[in-house]
């Protein structure tokens, strides 16, 4: 077993007083014993296979699409639809603001509804809006499209982020959460091969290569939404690849794992609360470390949506041809993806976030100022790779940090959504970073980059600080057993904000 399974402590439970609190941990006990003969990892193994590799497509498609228009550009988008570099800016903006608007909506949505009915849906969106992008014919019909876009593609990543919550533990969140980010990795490596090869059916039916890009990126998405209604899950209660047994085993340690994680004295374990009342939502809306960490995102994600944008035309105008430019954004994604999944297994071993967290952003601050220091083409590439890597580790870290740190799932639905939503914003910023009067060398770009990340690492030794304290004060109130003043269900209704919660960071 885990350590998340270890038997808690229960030396100062006051029988007397909490009678009801001493039948909680009997039955805990009880539970944890009947299980005892299951193979945890095997499990976890099942849930992995059927799980991660069609989530990590769903997003593959999804941050292709949104991506693409940096490839398309680079192949005469821009002059053919014969708009400014602010209207072409624009069109990346406009993205943001109707993706930003539905992330919230959507993930109360997917909790409501079957996520095997809710995903396919918005897929089919999506795919339908990139398609039709192919066969836009100036600034007004492309700015309308990329707006339609955001609104399908809103709920996808903050769906996915939050599914994943729903099968595994705290601990074990952020591996997953990285294999199937790193999707947002190859689909960068995987945007720049396949770009390569459509451009070459440019005049194809009299339509441009980069035409052809959206529709038969556009029309995949499609295809593979269908696939996703026979293919994907919805909840371990109705899990058929797990047999009845390992589906209550599921279900029992998600229950069971927000409260005391750890082994301090007096921890009691109290289940979650998960029926829904709007009073969670509004929680998470007036929580404080949610809007923290807000910045902390920014400080990733404005880098983030620099990088995928415009990656190609900064490698383009370090002195190379399109479609080298294109090949040369491939080895920086796929390392990224390989670091990403190598950071979030060791973070998941040691069972923190900010130290991973915070080293890989350094990282991120290292390769920017390498960009900004020199014109020299080497040190750049060089620049924007250690950059790459540092933001994509970094990215799925923030994510199961605050994941690890809300209790009960419609909390934690409505939190993430606020970050994800919110932080995305950082795209309308960044979509605006590299003009193209700035080209070769992108100085403003870079320098606006390396500040998010700068004030992100304050909001994170912020995050941290204050998560330390707060844990030394609810240990010290278990130790002297003012939790017992409170029953099961009000710590179960108080969640994160319980005296037996402790924050991971």
């Amino acid at each position: 077993m885990s350590t998340i399974l270890e038997k808690p402590e229960v030396s100062e439970v006051d029988e007397a007083q909490h009678p009801s609190q001493k039948d909680v941990v009997d039955h805990i006990d009880a539970s944890y014993a009947s299980f005892a003969h299951l193979d945890e990892k095997k499990i976890l193994r099942k849930m992995d296979v059927r799980l991660i590799p069609m989530l990590a497509l769903l997003y593959l498609l999804s941050f292709l699409d949104r991506g693409n228009i940096g490839n398309a550009k680079i192949e005469g988008l821009q002059e053919d639809l014969r708009m400014t570099d602010n209207e072409y800016n624009l069109c990346l903006t406009v993205f943001f603001f109707s993706y930003a608007a539905f992330e919230v909506p959507s993930n109360l949505l997917l909790k409501r509804l079957r996520p095997s009915r809710w995903l396919p849906i918005i897929m089919v969106a999506w795919g339908t809006v990139m398609t039709l992008m192919g066969i836009v014919q100036n600034f007004q019909g492309l700015v309308s499209a990329r707006f339609f876009l955001g609104l399908a593609e809103a709920g996808l990543y903050p769906g996915c982020a939050y599914y994943l919550t729903m099968w595994y533990c705290r601990r074990e969140i952020q591996l997953r959460q990285a294999m199937f980010f790193s999707a947002a990795s190859i689909a960068g490596a995987f945007s720049g091969l396949l770009a390569f090869a459509i451009a070459k059916l440019d005049g194809l039916g009299g339509l441009e290569g980069w035409r052809w890009i959206f529709i038969l990126e556009g029309l995949a998405t499609v295809v593979v939404a269908f696939a996703a209604f026979f293919i994907l899950h919805d909840f371990p209660e109705t899990a058929s690849f797990l047999t009845e047994e390992e589906r209550a085993f599921v279900i029992f340690r998600l229950k069971y794992q927000g409260q005391m994680d750890s082994k301090d004295e007096g921890s009691i374990r109290v289940a979650q609360a998960d029926e829904f009342e709007w009073k969670y939502v509004w929680d998470a809306f007036k929580d404080w470390q949610i809007w923290v960490n807000i910045f902390v995102y920014w400080g990733i994600v404005c880098p983030l949506y620099g990088i995928s944008l415009f990656l190609p035309s900064i490698i383009r105008n370090l002195g190379y041809v399109s479609s080298t430019a294109q090949l040369l954004t491939v080895p920086i994604y796929v390392t990224a993806a390989i670091l990403a999944v190598v950071v979030a297994y060791f973070s998941d071993r040691v069972g923190k976030r900010s130290p991973f967290v915070v080293t890989c952003m350094v990282a991120v601050v290292i390769g920017f100022i390498l960009c900004i220091s020199t014109g020299n083409p080497g040190v750049v590439y060089a620049g924007v790779f250690i950059a790459t890597a540092g933001i994509y580790s970094s990215f799925a870290g923030n994510i199961a940090w605050l994941s690890n740190n809300l209790a009960g799932g419609y909390k934690r639905s409505a939190g993430m959504a606020i970050q994800i939503g919110v932080g995305n914003l950082g795209g309308a910023f960044a979509s605006n970073f590299y003009r193209q009067r700035d080209a070769p060398r992108y100085i403003l770009g870079h320098a606006l980059e390396l500040g998010f990340t700068g004030i992100g690492l304050i909001a994170a030794v912020i995050l941290i600080t204050n998560y330390i304290r707060i844990n030394k004060t609810r240990a010290r109130i278990v130790r002297e057993g003012g939790h017992n003043q409170f029953t099961p269900e009000e710590l179960s209704a108080m969640g994160d904000r319980a005296v037996t919660f402790r924050y991971v960071y």
